[in-house]
């Protein structure tokens, strides 16, 4: 894990470079000054050069400026450093989710991704900031700090150096502890991510229902499951730190009760004794330093594994290395003895056999269930066929590029996703580079045009949060003037009018129409009155085609569609 969060250093390196630089540079000052002070002490007081010992002081105070220097330049550089890496990080991730499917969706939370995009990735921004400048600087502050006491008195070194080994035992079994209940703090953190996005989601349902304190109930279960993990966690950092500080404390009273037998002994003298105490107590910082250390390596960590376990899931739809650009002459789709099954379940699909011309309206009905909408999905590819094939054209749709087959295909569904963003811009998400004027065309098209004119800000009137301020009517014209900008080949409708009254459908099915002309259709409909002028209806039930023909042979028949067509307009 640790060579993936290297990888993202290298377009940073100077920085980090500059802020390794300024620990170091930290570190060697916070060395110098116990042998600065032995050095003045042992020479310049006795001697009486108080010129040298002034000179010496003033240049203490200059490597203390110094530090002070680099220390902002850690704080200020370093975190930039970190931000700088968190993004990349962020960047690549979001573009991995957007290369995951359907599949991927169906089984995982937005909160739990969202999870995963914030909170853990500022993790692993502190361990890739704080953790080489927190280690570089507690191992050479310690280490040459040791060196140093050797050549000072080497016994009162060696019961010091014997008692780090234990500190560094005692930090490592307790950072294992930590790292098991950060993991499991990440973990209840994404459930109640999860929980919020839907309790805030679903709050106008909640209040619609009045349903707020079973809401409160779920949420607060999240919260005291989140507060447990938590509790968990901060126990072991309090054992953790608890130790910390007892060594902190009895460090330096060793390092006194020894001295002061050597001194008794005739074999270490007071300035000695100081020069190890200034020693000890530069241990302070270092010693705190790898206690935050190991708090930032657990949590990083845990973040870290929880990124690559995303960046490891593979989309199931792949895209062959060799795929081509579709290209839609005639808009002719085969769809050859197809079955599909979704992830460990039961197929749904049974050898579904359709061959649709060029500029043909496909009319697909049935009951909900039978398969309509999962038909249609694997047109564009979102889900791939277990046997059979769907070809455009006469091109396996497996042997082009997601991109251009999706580009041929346009989609307008019952749930429509509006952005929080203004109209213009929602329509031009059909094509992100249409002019001002081709946006406003297509909203003439889709008969949304007048109803935007009358808006406070016209085209720039900001619509909400997943557009609460335009009504169903609007929301669904605004995507079928998306569709116009799109100018597909291969146009899908799935039950894109059921949510709205009769009125409003009827005026939407006008866009619906002049959409639809010389475009290859397919609608899915559960109100047979809107499809009568199909070219051809198929009915599918529990995956199968029962039925196929005109609304007037299918009727004629006297099978499922006229039973269905019959049940509707009694």
């Amino acid at each position: 894990m640790l060579k993936t969060l290297l990888r993202y250093f290298k377009p940073h390196m100077k920085l980090f470079l500059l802020d390794m630089f300024c620990a170091v540079l930290a570190s060697a000052i916070d060395l110098a000054f116990p042998m600065v002070s032995r050095y003045a002490m042992y020479t310049l007081l006795p001697d009486r050069l108080f010129g040298a010992f002034f000179a010496l002081m003033t240049a203490v105070a200059v490597s203390y400026v110094i530090r002070s220097v680099c220390f902002y330049v850690m704080t200020y550089w370093g975190h930039t450093f970190g931000a700088r890496v968190e993004a990349d990080i962020r960047a690549d991730l979001f573009r991995h989710l957007q290369d995951l499917d359907f599949e991927f969706y169906d089984q995982m939370r937005t909160g739990n991704l969202m999870s995963r995009l914030t909170g853990d990735l500022f993790e692993i921004t502190e361990l890739a900031h704080h953790g080489p400048e927190d280690l570089l600087i507690s191992l050479l502050t310690v280490v040459g700090s040791l060196i140093i006491m050797f050549t000072i008195e080497w016994r009162l070194a060696l019961v010091v150096s014997v008692l780090i080994p234990v500190f560094l035992a005692i930090t490592v079994m307790q950072r294992r502890n930590m790292s098991q209940t950060s993991t499991n703090v990440k973990k209840k953190l994404a459930g109640i991510n999860t929980s919020i996005e839907t309790s805030l989601s679903g709050m106008k349902t909640s209040k619609a229902f009045a349903n707020e304190e079973v809401d409160n109930e779920r949420f607060t279960d999240a919260n005291m499951q989140y507060r447990t993990a938590k509790k968990d966690f901060y126990q072991a950092m309090g054992i953790f730190f608890a130790s910390q500080e007892f060594f902190m404390g009895i460090l330096p009273a060793v390092v006194i009760a020894v001295g002061g037998f050597l001194i008794m002994n005739g074999q270490m003298n007071y300035i000695d004794l100081i020069t190890f105490t200034l020693f000890v107590s530069s241990f302070v910082t270092p010693i705190r330093k790898m206690a935050q250390f190991a708090e930032i390596f657990t949590s990083g960590m845990a973040g870290l594994r929880r990124f690559e376990e995303v960046m490891a899931m593979e989309p199931s739809v792949e895209e062959k290395p060799d795929a081509a650009e579709l290209k839609v002459t005639e808009g002719c789709v085969d769809i050859d003895h197809v079955s599909f099954s979704y992830v460990h379940n039961p197929e749904v699909l049974h050898d579904i056999d359709l061959h649709v011309a060029g500029g043909e309206m496909i009319a697909v009905v049935g009951a909900s269930g039978g398969g309509k909408t999962t038909l249609c999905q694997l047109i564009p590819r979102f889900y791939d066929v277990v046997s059979g094939s769907i070809r455009i054209d006469g091109t396996d749709i497996r042997d082009v590029t997601k991109k251009s087959l999706r580009s041929s295909v346009g989609i307008v569904q019952q749930e429509v996703f509006i952005f929080a963003d203004t109209i213009r811009e929602n329509i031009r998400y059909g094509r992100p580079d249409a002019s001002d004027l081709e946006v406003e065309e297509a909203a003439r098209r889709a008969e949304i045009y007048e109803d935007i004119i009358r808006m406070p800000e016209g085209f720039d009137t900001y619509v909400g949060e997943r557009g609460t301020k335009l009504s169903g009517g609007q929301r669904q014209r605004v995507s079928i003037a998306r569709i116009f900008l799109k100018d597909p080949a291969v146009l899908i409708l799935d039950e894109a009018t059921s949510a709205l009254d009769t009125i409003t459908e009827e005026h939407i099915q006008r866009s619906f129409d002049e959409l639809m002309k010389s475009r290859t259709s397919f609608v899915i409909a559960h109100r047979l009155s809107t499809v009568r002028n199909a070219d051809r209806i198929v009915v599918i039930e529990e995956g199968k085609i029962k039925e196929s023909g005109t609304h007037e042979q299918l009727l004629k028949a006297g099978g499922e569609y006229a039973q269905l067509y019959e049940a509707q307009e009694l």
